[in-house]
């Protein structure tokens, strides 16, 4: 079985667990994209949730042959993995005397669940790209360690370009020339990721996510670059969802902007100097790189896993019925987390300038 939060939010038996699906998908198009394996059940003694799999490094092909002559054998590889689901979410507590005040879409409780709900879009996002169990145990690890010294992690340096970056900004690329030829490096690129064939959810439901969906995911200033460049090419489109959100198309590529972190004060996907050429120090860092990550989503490619027979979203909104001045909400998505199934479904295009000098 699988689950998409669409699906989640038809099944779900509360108004206000219906309320606040709505809100993650309508303000998250990557959440509402992710589809989630909701099989993994406790282990011995219930003390663990992990969900195993396998994910697949390198396709084999195949070959004609004489006759009289055999096949040379090949294989294709894969590896098991192994990831543990946890809960995100937060709590909130609130005086009852304060909850009774104001209109009830703007009180203190609503206040505090809009801004709860903001963070677990903004987490969750936030683990998808940069996730360390290494540094934080209690998440999952992201886009940017999984793949790192994969076929699909893209590096400028590597493709022969000296510099060791892709000089993006508005300054640079200024006219159509430039502009197709910024392309072709993104096409180069985008080409080497494999697309989806299975999609996840009840696909005789609504709210099934279709094979073949996929995204190009950066800030808000890379992003808008690829827009620029999009346009040159006559390849850029936008158009209204179902749900009433902005979505943007490079092509058959969805164009995403994750925001910034939970402090507002950076980029998710970070714009940094980094020693693009690798020369240790000998010229100066370059300023203003960040990169771009790709994304097929669906149960063969990047996808989720949650726990089966619970709900993939719960809320607990605080019981004023009851005796005590100070009561606690939650919201909690999970236990969850991110799986990258086969490595040639992600890809990530490092060391793009897009700002400064």
């Amino acid at each position: 079985m699988s689950v998409t939060l669409a699906q989640a939010q038809v099944n779900s038996q509360d108004d206000v667990d219906y309320a606040v699906i709505d809100n993650l998908r309508r303000y998250s198009w990557l959440l509402d994209h992710v589809v989630f394996d909701d099989t993994v059940t406790p282990g011995t003694g219930g003390s663990s949730l992990v969900y195993g799999y396998t994910r697949l490094l390198a396709a084999r092909g195949a070959a004609f042959r004489a006759f009289g002559s055999e096949y040379a054998p090949t294989h294709a590889t894969r590896e098991r993995k192994t990831v543990e689901l946890k809960p995100l979410g937060g709590s909130f507590e609130i005086d009852r005397v304060l909850a009774r005040l104001g209109n009830p879409a703007t009180n203190e409780v609503s206040f505090q669940m809009q801004q709860l709900l903001t963070g677990i879009r903004t987490k969750f996002q936030h683990e998808l790209i940069n996730g360390d169990v290494a540094a934080d145990p209690n998440g999952f690890d992201g886009l940017d360690k999984l793949l790192v010294g994969s076929s699909t992690e893209y590096s400028p340096l590597d493709e022969g370009v000296s510099t060791g970056y892709l000089d993006w900004t508005a300054g640079t690329i200024n006219d159509q020339p430039k502009a197709m030829a910024a392309l072709d490096v993104l096409d180069d690129f985008l080409s080497r990721i494999v697309p989806s064939t299975t999609g996840g959810g009840d696909l005789g439901a609504p709210g099934a996510l279709p094979p073949g969906v996929k995204a190009i995911l950066g800030n808000t200033t890379s992003i808008t670059r690829v827009r620029a460049l999009a346009r040159w090419a006559g390849m850029y489109t936008a158009a209204k969802d179902e749900l009433g959100r902005h979505v943007e198309m490079y092509g058959p590529w969805t164009l995403v902007d994750i925001g910034d972190d939970m402090t507002g004060a950076a980029p998710i996907i970070p714009i940094e100097s980094r020693d693009a050429d690798a020369d240790g120090g000998t010229t100066p860092d370059v300023t203003g790189l960040t990169d771009l990550y790709a994304v097929s989503f669906g149960l063969d490619s990047f996808h989720g896993a949650s726990m089966a027979g619970l709900p993939l979203v719960s809320t607990f909104m605080p019981p004023f019925d009851l005796p005590g001045a100070v009561k606690k909400g939650e919201i909690e998505m999970g236990p969850v987390a991110a799986v990258l199934r086969n490595v040639k479904s992600c890809g990530v295009l490092r060391n793009i300038k897009v700002s400064g000098v």
